[in-house]
């Protein structure tokens, strides 16, 4: 598996970091009605919860950038780098949200949909 093709799969399966965290240790959670107990959540378990949203929306951008990258045989090393980029962001973005850093979180967000514009922009 090339570096592109896992960094989509990473930043794919990323939700499931925020959703874990989320619900990690806790026994109230309600299996039965998950989004409603969730929307309930403060602190740490709400925005870790937002986490998960967000690495949703960032999804779809990132892995079609990628894709369209691959197909149009744009320069794999910088491609790569931007890929890994991408997923160190997001990481970052999530590990900032549960610590409420907001400021940061702002940054790493950036820096993830930055990478995302300079892929397409290697289409040009």
């Amino acid at each position: 598996m090339n570096i592109p093709v896992a960094c989509v799969l990473a930043a794919g399966v990323m939700p499931l970091l925020g959703a874990a965290t989320a619900k990690w240790g806790f026994k109230g959670f309600d299996n039965h009605n998950p989004r409603q107990w969730l929307a309930e959540q403060t602190g740490a378990r709400a925005r870790a919860n937002a986490s998960q949203h967000n690495s949703f929306e960032a999804f779809p951008f990132f892995a079609a950038a990628v894709l369209l990258a691959l197909h149009f045989q744009v320069d794999t090393d910088l491609l790569d780098i931007l890929c890994l980029v991408f997923v160190a962001a997001r990481i970052l973005f999530f590990l900032a949200y549960l610590m409420d850093w907001a400021n940061l979180r702002t940054l790493f967000w950036g820096v993830g949909y930055g990478v995302c514009i300079a892929i397409y922009l290697q289409m040009l």
